[in-house]
């Protein structure tokens, strides 16, 4: 597979990732169907074909030394597969191919794609771990309507088995072999949907301890070569450290972590320490960076970082404390769950030309690039951005831009 084959998948839409990725693969290897089990918190379980193949059939492949081909099992049918295996997530991802034939494909061909998903794959933990502002509201209705339809289906599934279960277990039923294989199979669908629900929750939750110490491996790649000394409020049982946080959380407070971090150390001269800790406090991840530099730290440092378009479509928010002389000081807070109540679009209150104004903000374009592309004046933007900031109750360029992310008024 050459480069342009790689970027033209990776460039596609998130939704179109597999669709692509089948296409590109189908010349190579032959497949009828393809099914993708990854660390995606937009969807970490993807199809497409015909056969019904489910979320188990991929994670019963684990472990896999990939790229592998051979017969597997199916929709309950032992079919000939493709299993390329990416290291470069954890659990690794998959990308499984449905054959029509059990034909050998040749172990070059085979190579050259598991490259292609790696490639696919290191591009999404990109997109993981930098927390990109466009894929968290979705990730975070596509984990909250799931979340929905897993308890749903639990809840269902198990009072119809547990009563299977009862009446089986019954002494004045008739033929106890009979009874007795229908036990198995009741208890093997219990331990089924379990191991699903298991699956689900490992894709998309992770503890708190986990997320710092992935948080703070990070760092430390960032410090290394610098004269930074770094200090860890690692978090005990008393911050939450066992505490389940949704991944799109963890990845959204670390990424912002780093970003604070950058702009310590690259917008102010002679820091020398830097102290980040986090706890779960109540229904909200607090993650706190301090440093020992000379306390000239702005918002609008974090704005350049792109930090409140992240934290946004989360509800988060970042203060920044400097005190000239004595540091600055880093708040992060970051809810672990959506709003209980539906939010009110707020670029209602926006005019037409104020939304046209705010889509070239969220681009990030300047007052000069704006008036060129909407032929008017750069007075005139600067009034309309002053009205938008007015409008909005924000105040920075930065948390219009997160807004217009958040509510689709980025064009």
């Amino acid at each position: 597979m050459d480069l342009s084959t790689a970027a033209r998948v990776i460039q596609a839409p998130l939704s179109e990732t597999l669709p692509q990725l089948s296409a590109a693969l189908a010349e190579a290897i032959p497949h009828r169907a393809v099914g993708e089990l990854s660390n995606c918190t937009f969807a970490p379980f993807k199809f497409r074909g015909e056969a019904p193949v489910t979320i188990a059939d991929l994670a019963a492949l684990r472990p896999v030394d990939g790229p592998w081909q051979g017969r597997a099992v199916m929709a309950g049918v032992e079919v000939p597969v493709v299993v390329l295996a990416s290291d470069f997530s954890e659990p690794t991802a998959l990308l499984v191919l449905l054959r029509a034939d059990d034909t050998p494909v040749p172990q070059e061909v085979l190579a050259s794609a598991n490259e292609l998903w790696d490639v696919v794959t290191a591009h999404m933990e990109g997109l993981r771990n930098e927390a990109v502002p466009a894929t968290l509201a979705v990730s975070r209705a596509a984990a909250a309507a799931r979340a929905v339809a897993i308890s749903d289906l639990g809840d269902a599934y198990g009072s119809v088995l547990t009563a299977l279960l009862g009446v089986l277990r019954d002494r004045d039923v008739d033929d106890e072999s009979a009874r007795s294989r229908a036990v198995d199979l009741a208890v093997t669908a219990l331990v089924d949907l379990r191991s699903r629900a298991d699956l689900d929750r490992a894709q998309t939750e992770e503890r708190a301890g986990d997320a710092f110490e992935r948080l703070a491996e990070s760092l430390r790649r960032v410090l290394r070569g610098r004269d930074v000394r770094l200090d860890l409020g690692t978090p005990g049982a008393e911050e939450g450290a066992d505490r389940v946080l949704p991944t799109e959380v963890a990845y959204t407070a670390s990424a912002v972590a780093r970003s604070a971090v950058h702009a310590m150390l690259d917008d102010q001269r002679g820091v020398r320490r830097i102290h980040i800790a986090w706890k779960v406090v109540a229904t909200v991840l607090r993650a706190t960076v301090r440093d020992d530099g000379p306390g000239t730290l702005s918002c609008g440092s974090l704005d350049t970082r792109r930090v409140a378009e992240r934290l946004g479509p989360l509800g988060g928010r970042v203060e920044v404390d400097a005190v000239p002389g004595w540091g600055s000081t880093v708040t992060i807070e970051v809810p672990l769950g959506p709003p209980e109540s539906p939010r009110e679009d707020p670029l209602t209150v926006l005019g037409a030309r104020e939304l046209e104004v705010l889509g070239q903000l969220a681009r990030g374009r300047r007052n000069r690039d704006i008036a060129g592309e909407l032929h008017i004046s750069e007075s005139t933007v600067k009034f309309h951005v002053a009205k938008i900031l007015e409008k909005l109750s924000v105040g920075s360029r930065g948390e219009a831009a997160a807004l217009a992310h958040e509510w689709g008024a980025a064009r």
